[in-house]
C-alpha cells in the first residue's frame, strides 16, 4: 500500500495531476468499457441457462440459489446456508418501487423535540426532561433537535444550560452528533461510535448505570464507542469510563474528561483540551497541531505510546495548569461521581506530578508569540524581519548564482551546483525535494570492472567525488512509498532505497 495520495507523488500516475507523472498511467477508459461488455456477456449466458430473460427477473428468486459444491475456502463447506436461500412460494417476487415510510414521528427525539419546542419559541427560558428510555436503535440523537435550534438561532445557539435531556439505556451510532450549544444531555448507560461527532457548543454526561455491580469499576470498562468527538468544535463532554479508539480526532474547540482511551487518540487536534485520567492506546497525538492534553501516567507507558513527531511531553506545574486542571475535574466529579477524579482531588496538588502535558511544538510557539507582545519585544521582531530581509536578499543572490533548473547551455547539472563545502542546510532550501525527479535528471557513473573497483575502492574513499552532487541526487527521490526500489521491477525512476536518499539529502 502506497500510503501517498495525498503528496501528489503517486508514482503510478493514478492520485496526481502532475502530468509527467500522469503519463505513467497505462489505462483508458475503453479499458473499463471493455470490462462491462464481457462482465454483461457473461451475465447474459449465465442468465440463458437459467431460462431468464431480464435481469429485473432475478430479484427474489431464492429458489435459483444453491450453496457451491466445492468452495474455495473449505471452512465455507461448514456453513448451512439453507435458511439465506428458503423462497417463500406465496410472496410476490416482483420488487417494489414505493419505499416504506420512515417512523419520524416514533422517533425518540421527534418526541423530545415537542416536549422542548416552547424553549425553541422562546416562551420558556429553560426545561429539564425526566428520564427517557433510549435505546441503540435511536440514532444520531440530538441531531434534529440541534437543526431545530440552529434554525432559529444560528450557530449561536440557546443560552447555556436552557435544554436538560435526561436519558437511560443504550444510545445508537452519533449520539448528540452536532448538538447545540444550550442543550446538555446526561446519558446513564453507554453509547456506540461517533458520540459527539461534529459537537458544536452542547454538553454530553455520560456515566454508568445506577444498577451496575459495586465492584464495577469505569477506569477498566468502554463505555462509548469509537470515534468519539471527532471534529468537534465547541462544548464540553464528560465520560465516566473508557472511550474507544480514535477519541477527540480533529477536535478544534471542546473540553472532553474520560478515564481511558484506545489507539489513536487526540490525533490531528487543533485545538481544545483533553483530560485522560486512565492509560491510552498506541499513536497517541500523532499530527496533533493544537490543543492541550493532560494525561494521568501511573507506569503505563505513555511515552512510548506517543507520537512524537509534532509534540512535546512537559510536567503539570504551572499555575495556571494547576488551578484549571482542579476546576475541571471537580466538575467532572460533581456531573459524573468519578471515583478517579475523587481520588485525585483528594491527593491534590501532590498528584499532578502524575500528569503529563502533552504540548503541541507550533502550538507552544503561536502562544509564545501572543504571550509576549512588549516593546523590546516588538523591537526584536523588528530586527528579526530586518535579518530575514536580508537573508532573503542572499538566498536570491545565491539562487541566481547557483540556479538548480536544468540549463541546456550546461552539460552536467552539478557544473551549476555550488561549491560543495557550501552550507548544507542553504542548498536543501534551494533544492526541490517533491519534484526533484522532473527538475534534476539523473546522473549516471561509467561502468567499471569489479578487477578495477578492487584495487583503489575509489567509489568508498574518494569522498570529495561522492560527495560531489550527491544531495541533487537524492532529491530525486519522491518517497512514493511503494518499496519498487527493493523488487525485482526497481524504481519507476532509477532511484534506490528512498530512506538512504532521505538521509543523503538531509546530509546525515
Amino acid at each position: 500500500m502506497m500510503r501517498k495520495c495525498h503528496l501528489n507523488t503517486c508514482p503510478v500516475g493514478v492520485a496526481t495531476q502532475d502530468p509527467e507523472l500522469r503519463k505513467k498511467f497505462e489505462g483508458k477508459p475503453e479499458h473499463i468499457i471493455n470490462y462491462f461488455f464481457l462482465l454483461a456477456e457473461e451475465i447474459r449466458s449465465i442468465m440463458a441457462r437459467l431460462g431468464i430473460r431480464r435481469f429485473q427477473d432475478l430479484v427474489g428468486r431464492a429458489d435459483l440459489l444453491a450453496p457451491s459444491s466445492k468452495p474455495v475456502n473449505p471452512k465455507a463447506a461448514l456453513l448451512d446456508l439453507t435458511a439465506m436461500i428458503l423462497s417463500d412460494p406465496n410472496a410476490d417476487p416482483r420488487p417494489t418501487k414505493e419505499q416504506p415510510p420512515f417512523p419520524y414521528g416514533e422517533r425518540l427525539e421527534s418526541k423530545v423535540i415537542e416536549l422542548v419546542q416552547p424553549v425553541i419559541d422562546g416562551k420558556i427560558k429553560q426545561l429539564e426532561l425526566e428520564w427517557q428510555k433510549i435505546r441503540n436503535v435511536d440514532r444520531t440523537f440530538g441531531a434534529t433537535l440541534s437543526y431545530y435550534i440552529s434554525l432559529a438561532y444560528n450557530e449561536k445557539g440557546l443560552p447555556s444550560n436552557s435544554i436538560h435531556i435526561r436519558l437511560r439505556g443504550s444510545a445508537g451510532q452519533s449520539f448528540c452528533a452536532f448538538l447545540a450549544h444550550g442543550v446538555t444531555v446526561t446519558l446513564e448507560g453507554d453509547a456506540n461510535d461517533y458520540v459527539g461527532k461534529g459537537l458544536s457548543g452542547g454538553e454530553i454526561i455520560i456515566r454508568p448505570s445506577p444498577q451496575a455491580p459495586p465492584e464495577f469499576r469505569t477506569e477498566k470498562s468502554v463505555i462509548v464507542g469509537n470515534v468519539c468527538l471527532y471534529g468537534a468544535t465547541s462544548g464540553r463532554m464528560f465520560v465516566c469510563g473508557q472511550t474507544g479508539e480514535r477519541f477527540a480526532v480533529r477536535n478544534s474547540g471542546s473540553t472532553a474528561v474520560c478515564e481511558g482511551v484506545g489507539d489513536h487518540g487526540c490525533e490531528y487536534m487543533t485545538g481544545g483540551t483533553v483530560v485522560i485520567l486512565g492509560a491510552t492506546g498506541r499513536n497517541f497525538a500523532a499530527g496533533m497541531s493544537g490543543g492541550i492534553a493532560y494525561v494521568l501516567e501511573r507506569n503505563w507507558g505513555f511515552r512510548q505510546k506517543c507520537n512524537m513527531e509534532t509534540i512535546d511531553l512537559d510536567p503539570v506545574s504551572d499555575k495556571n495548569d494547576i488551578l484549571f486542571l482542579h476546576g475541571l475535574l471537580s466538575e467532572f466529579l460533581e456531573k459524573t461521581g468519578s471515583a478517579t477524579a475523587a481520588e485525585l482531588l483528594s491527593n491534590w496538588p501532590a498528584c499532578t506530578r502524575e500528569f503529563i502535558k502533552v504540548f503541541p511544538k507550533e502550538y507552544r510557539k503561536a502562544l509564545e508569540d501572543i504571550k509576549v507582545k512588549s516593546p523590546k519585544f516588538l523591537q526584536y521582531q523588528a530586527s528579526l524581519d530586518n535579518d530575514y530581509k536580508e537573508e532573503e536578499n542572499e538566498r536570491t543572490i545565491v539562487t541566481r548564482q547557483h540556479s538548480v533548473d536544468p540549463d541546456p547551455r550546461v552539460d552536467d547539472i552539478e557544473d551549476t551546483l555550488p561549491d560543495p563545502n557550501m552550507n548544507s542546510k542553504i542548498l536543501r532550501r534551494l533544492l526541490d525535494k517533491k519534484k526533484g525527479f522532473t527538475r534534476y535528471r539523473r546522473i549516471k557513473t561509467s561502468y567499471r570492472k569489479a578487477e578495477k573497483r578492487m584495487t583503489d575502492w575509489n567509489e568508498i574513499y574518494d569522498y570529495k567525488e561522492v560527495r560531489r552532487g550527491i544531495q541533487v541526487q537524492a532529491a530525486r527521490c519522491m518517497d512514493c512509498g511503494v518499496p519498487f526500489c527493493q523488487s525485482q521491477y526497481g524504481c519507476p525512476l532509477g532511484n534506490v532505497i528512498p530512506k538512504w536518499n532521505d538521509l543523503v539529502f538531509q546530509v546525515r
